[in-house]
């Protein structure tokens, strides 16, 4: 999901949950000691196929900067104050388009850069992937940075009983139990937000519509992630970013009936820092996955919790609850949990390959 970050466990991105570390087998020629030189120094975002270097520091790095960069785009989008999600989303998608041609010009693949197999599997991933990037932005802007990012550590919870409800897939009861005990944190989490729940003297009704814009922007998330997996099968990792930030654009003008504020040049500034923001840590964040098995990288996610508490007591003087606390820690260690069963899962399923027969031609 988008205004925070991007994968998320099991899934390979996201935030915007648009943005996957999947390798898409091509053959390629071998290169010149020179080309190789400065291969080595391209991003592999923009091409599929790149194999993973094995430099496991370094896809940790990268990740880590990937996090940082976008609570640096979540504290720009606070920065701008509270516009029309809508408008947010259109400044962070169009202007997220920049590094990724960055990226395809110094590849030198500009002429394919939009070429696809699947546009309406695009389209559809945009329409339900901006969705939740503007349900993101709404909570953002309503609730402390330490609270909004862990609130969206409810997606791979979500990706959990999605994939098991449309996907088919088998979700044994060690995956249950972590999605039971991470929603039991998200509630802790949410409940002094929500009136449904006490007093409504002294509770926030914005606060409490922006819990309820976080979890259901996670739910979206997590929708458009599963669409993603569609999508790279046939298509490379900056084809589908850069897909989902022009769709977005567009599908975001249609919010302009809906109220866009006029901007002063402070607010412009820090929205197009916020886009471009994106756009980078989206980069960075792939490029982790081509350098380190996603049981390693996906865990370094959580340190976004450790950066909006810092960012948001020092730039906004927010403090985290002991509900924001405890619950986050609860999902955080549910979120993990989950990583490393499918990692152990990955394990077991190589296992029983190389030890199955080969079945007849």
């Amino acid at each position: 999901m988008d205004p925070l970050r991007a994968d998320r466990p099991g899934g390979g991105d996201p935030q915007d949950a648009g943005e996957t570390g999947a390798d898409d087998a091509i053959d390629r020629p071998p290169l010149s000691p020179a080309a190789g030189a400065r291969a080595r120094w391209r991003p592999a975002f923009a091409s599929a196929g790149d194999g993973r270097t094995g430099n496991t520091l370094l896809g940790i790095g990268l990740k880590v900067a990937s996090v940082a960069i976008f609570v640096g785009m979540s504290t720009c989008i606070k920065f701008a104050g509270q516009l029309p999600a809508g408008e947010i989303a259109f400044f962070r998608s169009s202007f997220a388009v920049l590094p990724v041609l960055v990226v395809f010009a110094w590849r030198g693949e500009l002429r394919r850069a939009l070429a696809t197999r699947q546009p309406f599997g695009h389209i559809a991933r945009g329409l339900v992937g901006v969705s939740a990037m503007g349900l993101g932005f709404f909570g953002l802007t309503r609730l402390p940075l330490p609270e909004a990012i862990t609130l969206n550590y409810a997606q791979p919870l979500v990706v959990v009983v999605l994939s098991a409800i449309f996907l088919h897939e088998t979700i044994r009861i060690y995956r249950w139990s972590a999605v039971v005990i991470g929603l039991v944190g998200v509630t802790i989490v949410s409940w002094p937000k929500l009136s449904l729940f006490g007093s409504a003297e002294g509770l926030d009704e914005g606060q409490a519509l922006g819990v309820a814009a976080a979890l259901a922007a996670a739910t979206m998330g997590a929708t458009a992630l599963l669409l993603v997996r569609r999508l790279v099968r046939t298509e490379s990792s900056a084809t589908i970013v850069l897909w989902f930030s022009l769709t977005a654009s567009v599908l975001a003008l249609f919010t302009i009936p809906f109220g866009w504020q006029a901007l002063d040049p402070r607010q412009a500034a820090f929205l197009v820092a916020a886009g471009i923001c994106g756009g980078v840590a989206q980069i960075l964040m792939t490029e982790s996955y081509r350098h380190a098995e996603a049981s390693t990288v996906a865990p370094f996610e959580y340190t976004s919790m450790i950066l909006g508490i810092v960012v948001g007591y020092f730039a906004f003087g927010d403090l985290p609850t002991v509900h924001t606390l405890v619950g986050g820690v609860i999902v955080v260690g549910a979120g993990i949990f989950i990583i490393w069963r499918e990692h152990r899962l990955g394990i077991e399923q190589a296992r029983v390959g190389k030890a199955a027969p080969p079945t007849p031609g």
